[in-house]
């Protein structure tokens, strides 16, 4: 078993990671941190390294938090049954991931999206460290991996368009075989029968 997978072990196991009391004490230190944190290095590497990540100049993390919980909706005071107001108990089409996405695209509107990973959850908040790119970085655009990210607008706005890994898991484009005929090219393009 190889290092990275001593590492996503004891993230999926926490017994043989950090306590419950570091871990707590963690959450909380980021509870005091401001919505976007920009850190030094991955607080997952395994995980970061899985969905793109490099040490490399051109290359920004950020590690963010979002609410949990479905999606909040206002009472509408419309003289109708409450039973059909529809105002709890009702699911987001977008997760959560691709809100933190989005809102860190839209905080670094200089930098582009490439992935993102979960770093933590508490009652009220899940944490996701979002991988950011610039697109005009000389490093970037010299990198046989990662230049691709530079060739124009087609690659501008991932997390808005769902090109990340949370996006096409949303879009439902991860799927492949039976019961995946309506996705491709979208679900427009299908009439929403896919999902």
């Amino acid at each position: 078993m190889g290092v990275a997978k001593y590492m996503k072990a004891t993230w999926n196991r926490p017994k043989l990671g950090m306590s419950k009391e570091a871990r707590r004490n963690r959450m909380s230190s980021w509870r005091k941190e401001g919505v976007f944190q920009r850190i030094e290095r991955p607080t997952r590497i395994d995980a970061a390294r899985r969905v793109g990540y490099k040490a490399k100049q051109g290359i920004v993390l950020v590690r963010t938090r979002v609410r949990r919980g479905g999606l909040r909706k206002g009472k509408i005071h419309m003289k109708r049954k409450p039973s059909n107001a529809g105002i709890k108990k009702i699911t987001m089409a977008k997760s959560i991931q691709r809100i933190a996405e989005e809102r860190v695209s839209r905080r670094y509107p200089n930098l582009e999206v490439l992935n993102s990973y979960w770093v933590g959850e508490d009652g009220k908040n899940k944490f996701y460290e979002v991988i950011l790119i610039d697109p005009h970085h000389p490093a970037i655009k010299a990198d046989k991996q990662l230049s691709w990210i530079s060739t124009g607008s087609s690659h501008s706005g991932r997390a808005y368009r769902g090109k990340t890994s949370a996006g096409k898991r949303g879009r439902g484009l991860l799927n492949k075989g039976k019961g995946a005929e309506k996705l491709r090219p979208s679900l427009k393009a299908n009439k929403n029968r896919g999902k």
